[in-house]
């Protein structure tokens, strides 16, 4: 057993649970103690060495520092975004950021109804039995007392998107946050859900964020899906997203990993019922020694369904980048249309990348491609651009947006795109020309 597991284990013992969880607590922790350390002998975490995680703790007190208000409103506040607001720091809500209109929208497991209770239970339960569940899920059972329900009801629509904002401040000591979010869309409901993990504060952040979220999307039903990893460089993050989709059903889905330590997700998407389409797009752009793992999995259950991925990665310095993309035609899914591409570009001869699209396919009758490249930046661009007049650093970064525009630019919420060039422009360390780009002055 890992240094990890033990530490999380006796903070465990701390834990207050909700009665009416008390069997998934103990499940989980009952199969988190059970199971081995994943190693790069476990194919699923080849690529992805949990070592220095392994060797850690994370069982501090979470005593956060002192947070600049001006970064606190940058970090929550999207300009041109009209949408609800729940905030939660170090995993604990905070009323005073949220707004009052997105407390109504979500409901707490510690004041569910009993039906609510029901079904929370129900998904968790459900999820626990899925064929690509590991050991951090299994922790985020045993460690649940608190998470957040949303329920959008038959026929409804919620009239603004709903942003939740997980924020981890810098700490003297390593702790961790366990965070659990179910989402229920009834027949011909629709909503649009942004997930953002961020870093605030002058302290590193010595956190370790294991996150899960569970949605079935009904009949009909729409689901747009932000999902964005903006941790800072000293901050761990594992995390799951499984969609079910029943009828006709659609998921709508943007994810974006900017890179730090360590930061893993898993997105499994289930068609369960006929007629059901997925699209998937993703972005990742780790740099220095960052580590970003992206594991898809679409399961093509049932027949007239389609789903489109891509993801596209720039990786610079010494950074590591993994992408697993898998699709799964079961053997009643006839007339599947699935298509995957993973497009990689490396800024360095130290980055690297490991990339592996899967097909597996049961059924005899489905259209079904995938494809991934991994390459440099195009010389001979880069050397028409500076015969211009543009130095060979603007014009690395001007062939890099070049690389990843067109995902930002499909983003059907345009404030998000424009909130988002920025912050990747200064990943890359040329925010000014992003900016005289945007301006013209170029």
């Amino acid at each position: 057993m890992s240094v990890f597991q033990t530490r999380q284990l006796a903070a465990l013992q701390q834990a207050q649970p909700l009665s009416w969880l008390a069997d998934v607590q103990q499940a989980g922790k009952a199969a988190f103690a059970d199971t081995q350390w994943p190693t790069r002998k476990i194919e699923a975490w080849k690529y992805c060495s949990l070592k220095t995680l392994g060797d850690q703790g994370f069982d501090g007190e979470q005593a956060t520092a002192v947070v600049d208000a001006d970064e606190l409103q940058a970090a929550i506040n999207v300009a041109g975004l009209d949408a609800f607001k729940l905030v939660i720091i170090n995993g604990q809500l905070n009323t005073e950021l949220s707004d009052a209109l997105a407390l109504e929208q979500v409901t707490l497991f510690s004041a569910a109804s009993d039906e609510q209770q029901a079904l929370i239970a129900e998904r968790l339960a459900a999820a626990r039995t899925a064929p690509n569940h590991h050991l951090f899920n299994d922790l985020n059972d045993a460690a649940v007392t608190e998470g957040v329900l949303v329920q959008i009801a038959r026929n409804s629509r919620l009239e603004k998107p709903l942003q939740v904002i997980s924020l981890n401040t810098g700490a003297d000591t390593t702790y961790a946050v366990n965070s659990r979010v179910v989402v229920e869309l009834g027949t011909s409901a629709e909503m649009t859900l942004i997930e953002q993990f961020a870093s605030i504060g002058a302290v590193a952040d010595n956190s370790f964020t294991n996150n899960q979220t569970d949605v079935v999307v009904g009949d009909n039903a729409r689901f747009n899906h932000y999902r964005l990893n903006m941790m800072a460089d000293s901050g761990s993050f594992v995390g799951t997203t499984r969609i079910d989709l029943q009828r006709d059903a659609n998921y709508d889905a943007f994810h974006l990993g900017l890179g730090s330590v360590l930061t893993r997700n898993d997105l499994v998407v289930n068609h369960n019922v006929g007629g059901s389409h997925a699209e998937i797009a993703g972005i990742y752009v780790p740099q220095g020694n960052q580590l970003v793992d992206f594991h898809t999995d679409i399961e093509h259950k049932a027949a007239h369904c389609t789903s489109n991925e891509v993801f596209r990665g720039i990786i610079n310095d010494e950074a590591k980048a993994v992408f697993n993309g898998r699709i799964h035609i079961h053997q009643d899914a006839q007339k599947t249309l699935a298509e995957l591409s993973n497009k990689n570009l490396l800024l360095t001869n130290k980055a690297e990348i490991n990339t592996k699209p899967e097909l597996e396919i049961y059924a005899d009758d489905v259209q079904c491609a995938h494809g991934a490249t991994v390459a440099q930046q195009d010389e001979k661009a880069r050397f028409y651009l500076q015969s211009r007049g543009i130095s060979a650093a603007d014009a690395q970064v001007m062939l890099s947006f070049g690389f990843i525009n067109e995902l930002i630019d499909n983003l059907k919420l345009e404030a998000v795109g424009d909130w988002l060039r920025p912050a990747l422009a200064q990943r890359f360390g040329r925010e000014q020309l992003f900016t005289a780009e945007q301006t013209g002055e170029l």
